[in-house]
């Protein structure tokens, strides 16, 4: 699990839910015609702007902002260095035997690739192809974030418009004032705390895991082609760590020493 992502929102909603508390009752923050103009909008304007199937996919996409699945790159290194040795003293077969622990689809589909004698070329064509269509189910996530993020203040501006519109037609009935002023201001409330606590966040969370999975992806590329290659397991280990910055690049026994 991604506990930044969780403490995060749950403080920003303790926050906000703190504040309020302390004024005073919740409930006046209640306001069920705002929430169907700001929720009900922006859902809509989702549905106009995006197809069906990228806003279903939107909830499978959103799990990567909430589960930290992908694997440390110094454990992908150490992993391939001992491929590597497999390979260098029994053959590219004998990584057949190492089939059946491994559960990550790209990197099983590309070792697959390996034993079976792909060249280079095909290896790295089929699995540039896969990185580039992650990436790309990433933006749709992050697009439709950005849309709701961009629509949600606006029709918060839209409910303000008719909350006082009803406000300004029931000037001579004073109990009816406090309710076109409360379906104006709640509504802006509601759009500003959607877009800013919940979708750009969000967002920004889906733009920085696709990167560090682009670059856990590209390293196991850079891993199987090596093997391909036919490299020393201490040139695999090499060649992978350049992709780490310096300070988080596995340490070698003679590094150690």
């Amino acid at each position: 699990m991604d506990l930044a992502t969780i403490i995060g929102l749950v403080l920003g909603i303790a926050l906000i839910l703190g504040s309020i508390s302390i004024g005073g009752s919740l409930l006046p923050f209640v306001n069920i015609p705002s929430m169907m103009i700001v929720l009900g909008g922006s859902f809509a304007a989702l549905l106009i702007n995006s197809p069906m199937s990228q806003v279903i996919g939107l909830f499978s996409v959103l799990k990567n902002c909430f589960v930290a699945k992908l694997p440390e790159t110094n454990a992908v290194i150490q992993q391939f260095t001992d491929l590597a040795r497999s390979a260098r003293r029994d053959g590219l077969l004998s990584l057949e035997n190492e089939m059946e622990t491994i559960n990550d689809p790209f990197l099983k589909r590309g070792l697959e690739m390996v034993i079976g004698g792909n060249s280079r070329d095909e290896l790295t064509s089929v699995l540039e192809t896969e990185i580039i269509c992650i990436e790309q189910r990433h933006e749709n996530g992050r697009k439709i974030l950005e849309a709701i993020a961009a629509a949600a203040p606006a029709f918060g501006m839209i409910g303000t418009l008719i909350g006082l519109v009803q406000m300004l037609r029931t000037l001579e009935d004073p109990s009816q004032i406090g309710v076109g002023m409360a379906t104006a201001l709640l509504t802006t409330l509601y759009g500003a705390v959607i877009a800013n606590l919940f979708c750009i966040p969000l967002a920004g969370k889906l733009e920085t895991r696709s990167k560090d999975e682009a670059l856990v992806r590209e390293l196991m590329m850079s891993g199987l082609s090596s093997l391909v290659d036919g490299l020393a397991p201490r040139v695999v280990q090499e060649r992978m760590a350049a992709f780490v910055s310096e300070s988080k690049r596995p340490v070698t026994p003679t590094q150690a020493a």
